[in-house]
Parts: structure tokens; C-alpha cells; sequence
């Protein structure tokens, strides 16, 4: 059977309203972030008569200042906007191509094809571009009306929260490899308490360096857009870009000003699908974002409703997809740039049809599944648990023209080093690139790493707009179809949906270097029951439980604006506990 769609199933007033959390409802403008504070920045924008795309960069920036751990200013933030006048969606992908002397050579000399942690896995920071060319093409307000919420919290500092303690104090020892990075993140040799001030002076006076160019520019005569593009060339070609690349030249990276200069970020079409009477938007197949429409297509016909949520039969045929899925991610994900993609089979009805034959109602598949149409069987890696961070957090808004963006800002300060006097860690990203020849995501000069940050958006024409998004690795897919689904076939608020319970398949190679797998596993939060754990493993899936609400499940972000009602439901992840939202 087909099921419904979210605006039939979903978006009902009877809907039960059954989340621990408040669900927020708005019928002017929404928003949905992974922190407290960015959701308060963008609402406030959206409060001056900001648009979403205004709301989202303050938002965006401000998740690199309060989950700097997660986000870094200089990262990558890949995002999809809805334009609604011109009933039209893009993307910008946010993420920077490797430095003009990277080479698969390289890493295979000297770190047996492994990606290592510091310079050498920096690609060019690509988060200020795109925040500087969303801005310049469809927002509304200055760098500086934008970025004066993060450069505020850098210079007052804010209260350490228990979330980002946490994730701190699991990788101390990675930060104290190198001294700035023990400086900043360890003042005095210690993670700063829950309840403490963190201050991060040096990179709020990165975002004021940016800020007054852009105020000079316009001092000067200059415009809007001549004001951003000061900002743009303060980053990639003063001050700053000579202080990130004369520490690569003088600590073996690899970055150049020539790399930095000549960077620009990409405006695409997004990639679709459908799914229940929606379309399906994501980010190209330089990020993971296309298994969100390849798990929806094999999904959409199976009587997923009448199993019934999270029973035995419906964990195993979604956990299958998504091993089916990310085994074609492994054999064909790439930058379009550097090879043909097949966009046409990959996302087909008549290929998701094949794949679906794939699933075995009464078996897990054995070890990691195969590719599509012949292509050699996935692992690439050794078998091992996964080394790779959980990174990237989330931005989701709609303002009051209708408008959306949603944005998964990323990069992590822990495996790589923080430049002196910036209080930036350029962009790690390079972690999700492999150093050996051959791999569809291989190094190479100019080449986009296979992003795991994957905005998306659902549209049902003049009925639905719904951006959603989640941080987590290579759980972000896994947590946003088991949310869309949650809505979609089972009729939950958006709020209930992102509380639910999650499972998350570990049976494909890690998107992180050393690209580990652990064939089979399958791990379920603490909420299922011990007869679902004992029957998913009868079938044969590898199970281990979690604890309740685990961050290893994701942490979505979602507004839901229901074009009938004239209404906005967001929800917002407890398993990130800083994450929220507001509308009115």
C-alpha cells in the first residue's frame, strides 16, 4: 500500500500531541536549531523583519561560537533554501575541495592511504563563503546585523552547558596534542565546569575583523553587496587567510593563499525524489544527502503502517534499506565534478524496485551488502568500531513570506588544530575523503570530500514546506527518515516524531577515516523491549542497546509549516538537550 501524506496524516488538529517536550506552534515565523541561543538569535532577526535566509546565517554562526566542539566559523555549512515567490529550491553546498597539493600520492606514501588527524586533513573553510553568499543572493541584512550575536557570545562568553562539557571531556586528550587547542578548550589543563563562563576572545575577534570590513566597505560608499564581498575577501584573502595559511607553510599543511583566494562555493539544483505525495529535496551526491530520497523510494510501497511502528518487521525492513542504501553511497557518492553520477537509476522508481527485492523479510543481511547494477561489494576499511566524530548540529526556519532554509553547519575542534590567534579550526573535513586511488571519494586537487552534513527539505505544493535536518555522522540519514516516516505513515506532531525511539545501523563503512564497518550491528535506545531486541536478533541483526534518547542517534531539527492551516510545528531533539525552538 502507499502511504499517506504528512498534510493527510500529519498536520491534523486530532493529531496526538504526546512529546515530552512543548511542541512549538507558530503562525508567523519558526525556527528549530541545535542550541538555545542560535534559535534565539534567529528569532530575534526574524523579529526585525529579517528573512529566513538573514534568521539562518545568525543562526548558523552562532552554533560555531556555543558548539564550537560541533561547529566551527571556518567549517562547512552546506544548506537548501525554498524561495517562495519563486516556488524554487537551491542549494549552496558550503564545503571546500582539497588544497592544489593534495594527492592520493601523498597519503599513500606516507599514512598507508589513511587521512590523519591535523593540517593535513584541512580542505579550504568554506562556511564563511556560503554564509556571505546567501546572504548577497537572498537575504536581506548586513554581515554584521547577522554576525553580531556569535561575535557577542565569543567576547562575553556563555554558560557551559552539560551537552558540550560532555563531548569536551571525551576528547581531551585529542585537544591536548596540540597547545591552542589545550589553550582554548582547556583553560588551566580542565575542561571549563558545567555552570562556567567560556569565553573565546580570539575568535570573537575574528568575527569583528570581518564585521568592521564590512563596515569600512560601506563607510567608503559601498552597497550591500559591496559590504559582503569585503567580508568574503577579509577571509579568504586578508588578514585572516594569511595568518590560517602561514601556519600551514610553517607546520607541514597544505593550504595556500592561492587555495583560498580563488575559493568560491557552488550554487546547485537540488536533488529529488518523491515520497507520499511529496517531493523530496537534498544536497547533490557530493554529500550523503541523496540516501534520504534512495531509503524513501525503497520504503514508499512497503505496508510499513501495518507492521506497525518499531516492531520487529518494521525496524528490520528500514535498517535494511538504510544498509542497502549506504552500500551505494560507498560505491558511487562523490564530487559530480570528478565523475559521471548516475542521478537517474540511483533515484528511479524501477532501481529502488530492484533494491527493495534485496530485502530479505525473514533474514538481515550477512556481512555488508553489495552496490547496485554489478558494482564490486562495499567494505572499504577494516572491520572495527567507528572512530568518527558526531559532529555538525542543525538551523530550520520559516519566515512569514514562506520561506525556508535549513542549514547543518559542522567541523569539530578535536582533529585538528585550532590557528593561533584566530580561535579558528579551519575545516577537518577531509576526514570524509579516502586516501587511496579508485574510491568514488578519493583526494584529489579541487576535489569536495563526501560531505556526512545533509540538509533536506520536504515540499507539498501548497500544502506542506518542511526543512529538516540533524547532526550525527552517518546517523543523520538514519535519524531524518525515521523522523519523515514517524509524520508521514504514523501522524505524529513533529515534536512527538523526533522523540520516538531510534534504531541505527552501523553495517556499512564508517563515512570517517580509517572508513571502519561493523557488519550486522544494529543499536536500539533504551526504550525498545527486550522481545524486539531478542526477535531483531533472531533475525540476525548484531544488536546492542543504548541508553534512552542516546546523541549517537542524531539530534533532528524540523519545522513543519502546513500552507492550509497557516500553521508551524517545530520540534526540536532532547537527545542535543541544548537544542529548541520558538516561532510566533
Amino acid at each position: 500500500m502507499s502511504v499517506d501524506s504528512i498534510s493527510q496524516s500529519g498536520s491534523s488538529v486530532a493529531s496526538a500531541y504526546s512529546a515530552g517536550r512543548a511542541v512549538i506552534s507558530a503562525r508567523r515565523h519558526c525556527v528549530s536549531t541545535g542550541h538555545y541561543l542560535a534559535t534565539q538569535a534567529a528569532f530575534q532577526i526574524l523579529e526585525a523583519g529579517g528573512n529566513a535566509v538573514d534568521a539562518g546565517v545568525a543562526a548558523a554562526l552562532v552554533l560555531g561560537v556555543v558548539c564550537s566542539d560541533q561547529v566551527n566559523i571556518a567549517g562547512v555549512a552546506p544548506m537548501i533554501i525554498w524561495l517562495a515567490q519563486e516556488e524554487r529550491m537551491v542549494t549552496i553546498d558550503g564545503l571546500g575541495v582539497w588544497p592544489a597539493a593534495a594527492s592520493c600520492s601523498l597519503f599513500e606514501e606516507k599514512h598507508q592511504g589513511m587521512i590523519p588527524d591535523g593540517l593535513l586533513r584541512t580542505v579550504i573553510p568554506a562556511a564563511p563563503a556560503a554564509h556571505v553568499e546567501a546572504l548577497s543572493r537572498f537575504g536581506t541584512m548586513s554581515f554584521g546585523e547577522c554576525a553580531g550575536f556569535a561575535e557577542r557570545f565569543a567576547r562575553e562568553g556563555f554558560v557551559m552547558y552539560p551537552f558540550m562539557h560532555e563531548q569536551l571531556q571525551m576528547v581531551k586528550p585529542k585537544l591536548e596534542r596540540w597547545p591552542s587547542n589545550t589553550q582554548l578548550y582547556l583553560p588551566g589543563g580542565e575542561v571549563t565546569p558545567v555552570g562556567g563562563m567560556f569565553i573565546q576572545r580570539d575568535l570573537a575577534a575574528s568575527l569583528r575583523y570581518m564585521i568592521d570590513e564590512e563596515r569600512a566597505a560601506l563607510a567608503k560608499g559601498g552597497d550591500r553587496e559591496r559590504g559582503l564581498q569585503a567580508v568574503h575577501e577579509a577571509f579568504y584573502k586578508g588578514d585572516l587567510a594569511r595568518t590560517i595559511t602561514s601556519f600551514h607553510a610553517d607546520n607541514g599543511g597544505l593550504l595556500t593563499m592561492q587555495d583560498m583566494a580563488a575559493f568560491r562555493v557552488r550554487l546547485e539544483p537540488a536533488v529529488q525524489t518523491r515520497f507520499a505525495g511529496m517531493q523530496v529535496y537534498s544536497c547533490g551526491f557530493w554529500c550523503q544527502g541523496p540516501t534520504l530520497g534512495q531509503a524513501l523510494n525503497i520504503l514508499d510501497t512497503l505496508c510499513l503502517r501495518e507492521m506497525k511502528h518499531n516492531s520487529i518487521a518494521y525496524v528490520h525492513h528500514v535498517a535494511e534499506t538504510l544498509k542497502l542504501v549506504f552500500a551505494d553511497r560507498e560505491a558511487y557518492y562523490g564530487d559530480p565534478g570528478f565523475q559521471d553520477q548516475p542521478l537517474d537509476w540511483l533515484l528511479g522508481t524501477d532501481y529502488a524496485q530492484e533494491r527493495r527485492q534485496r530485502i530479505d523479510p525473514d533474514r538481515a543481511w550477512p556481512g555488508l551488502p553489495p552496490a547496485g547494477r554489478g558494482h564490486p561489494a562495499s567494505p572499504a576499511g577494516a572491520v572495527g568500531e567507528s572512530q568518527g566524530p558526531f559532529d555538525t548540529s542543525c538551523v530550520t526556519v520559516v519566515d512569514s513570506q514562506g520561506n525556508s532554509i535549513c542549514i547543518a553547519p559542522s567541523d569539530v575542534c578535536s582533529d585538528t588544530i585550532v590557528i593561533p590567534g584566530t580561535g579558528l579550526a579551519p575545516s577537518s573535513r577531509g576526514s570524509q575523503s579516502w586516501g587511496r586511488a579508485g574510491h568514488a571519494s578519493s583526494v584529489a586537487a579541487g576535489k569536495r570530500p563526501r560531505l556526512t552534513p545533509s540538509p533536506a527539505m520536504l515540499v507539498q505544493p501548497g500544502k506542506l514546506v518542511m526543512p529538516i535536518g540533524s547532526p550525527g555522522g552517518d546517523s543523520q540519514t538514519q535519524a531524518n527518515v525515521q523522523a519523515i516516516l514517524n509524520m508521514a505513515v504514523f501522524g505524529m506532531d513533529p515534536q512527538t516524531a523526533v522523540e520516538k525511539p531510534r534504531f541505527i545501523t552501523y553495517s556499512h563503512p564508517d563515512s570517517f577515516s580509517p572508513h571502519l564497518a561493523q557488519p550486522g550491528r544494529l543499536c536500539l535506545e533504551g526504550k525498545f523491549d527486550a522481545p524486539t531486541a531478542e526477535g531483531l536478533s533472531a533475525l540476525g541483526h548484531d544488536v546492542v542497546m543504548w541508553p534512552e534518547r542516546l546523541w549517537r542517534a542524531g539530534g533532528v531539527c524540523v519545522v513543519r509549516h502546513d500552507l492550509e492551516r497557516g500553521v508551524m510545528d517545530a520540534g526540536a531533539d532532547p537527545r542535543r538537550a541544548a537544542s529548541s525552538a520558538a516561532g510566533w
